[in-house]
């Protein structure tokens, strides 16, 4: 009935990472407002060279420079956030490994309650053998009535239900302590 394993203390939860500027960024690149401004910029862009503000071929290559870099920079973006997230997904995945050696351990920790159990459980048969005996011993005493046998019966009571009641204390102790489990 010994135990080995000292119980681990547990382990302060992690802190949420809060989004960086680059993944505000991608985020807002990524909406509704982003789809509508960038849409007034090309209309406004198309609106200039078609009243003939400046020339088609230069609105196009300004238009496909700032485009090209805003490409690239959201390639970047994307990127940088893709990593954070594949930092953050490696120690969730320890987190799992942790958890699931916490649950083995646990297993194991039923797997020894149980023995223990069956082990008071042997050993609450073997005095109720001998309560039997004494019972038997008791009624072949009886008979001659002593005082000697009154006073031997008298502390045999005494010790079984001390017995008992120690017994039922460590059965209540090991059912709570498995349901805690």
């Amino acid at each position: 009935m010994t135990r080995d394993k000292a119980p681990k203390a547990p382990k302060a939860p992690k802190p949420v990472l809060a989004p960086t500027p680059i993944e505000n960024i991608v985020a807002a690149i990524g909406s509704v407002y982003s789809l509508f401004i960038h849409t007034i910029v090309f209309v406004f862009f198309f609106a200039i060279a078609a009243l003939g503000f400046i020339a088609w071929e230069l609105m196009l290559l300004v238009l496909t420079t700032i485009v090209s870099l805003e490409a690239i920079y959201l390639a970047l973006f994307i990127q940088i956030t893709v990593n954070r997230h594949t930092a953050s997904l490696k120690e969730v995945e320890e987190d799992i490994e942790e958890i699931s050696e916490d649950l083995e351990e646990l297993g194991e920790d039923v797997e020894d309650i149980q023995e223990d159990i069956e082990e008071i459980s042997e050993d609450i048969d073997e005095i109720q053998e001998d309560v039997e005996e004494l019972n038997e011993d008791d009624d072949e005493e009886a008979t001659l009535s002593t005082p000697k046998a009154e006073k031997k019966k008298a502390t045999q009571e005494e010790t079984l239900e001390q017995l008992t009641r120690d017994v039922g204390r460590v059965l209540r102790d090991l059912e709570a302590l498995k349901k805690s489990k």
